[in-house]
């Protein structure tokens, strides 16, 4: 039978890479000349650490990351802002996580999506992957086009395609 999996990964080498061409950009800038710019990346956690010395800098390195990673191909809604940014000293920081791995209700919107769109399909959570499998091929791309289609708040990625 035919399946495939929906994953929401993030490649930890082109993170990487992201974070090394913002760190570049923002050393270039005119407007941060002369200005604390702290920006890390733990690799096992998934987090960014910023640290910039003013609310409008943190803005601004905000969007250059966002810009730089859908430029890698990082979707936006791959990194989390929701922590606020909190004063240290001179400095204000800044954690950013980004989303890797379908976490458990995650998941589950997924299934209930599918579920719901009617197609004959079926769907099972493996871990931080939901399999679909089906009948026809036709009916797998049909799920594909209704979870590109809805917005679930994550990035979404179609891997492991088997006939």
């Amino acid at each position: 039978m035919p399946s495939f999996d929906v994953a929401s990964a993030v490649d930890l080498q082109t993170l990487d890479n992201t974070v090394n061409v913002v760190k570049k950009e923002i050393s270039n800038r005119f407007d941060f000349k002369d200005s604390p710019v702290n920006i890390d990346l733990n690799k096992k956690e998934y987090l960014l650490n910023v640290e910039v010395e003013s609310e409008m800098k943190m803005k601004q390195v905000i969007d250059v990351i966002i810009s730089r990673a859908m430029k890698q191909g990082i979707a936006a809604n791959a990194f989390n802002f929701d922590k606020d940014a909190y004063p240290s000293g001179k400095v204000i920081k800044k954690e950013i996580s980004v989303k890797n791995g379908l976490k458990q209700e995650d998941a589950k919107k997924v299934v209930k999506l599918i579920k719901d769109s009617g197609i004959k399909v079926q769907a099972q959570i493996m871990d931080d992957i939901v399999r679909v499998t089906g009948k026809k091929i036709d009916d797998l791309q049909a799920v594909i086009a209704a979870l590109k289609g809805a917005d679930l708040g994550m990035p979404l990625q179609f891997n492991n395609m088997k006939s």
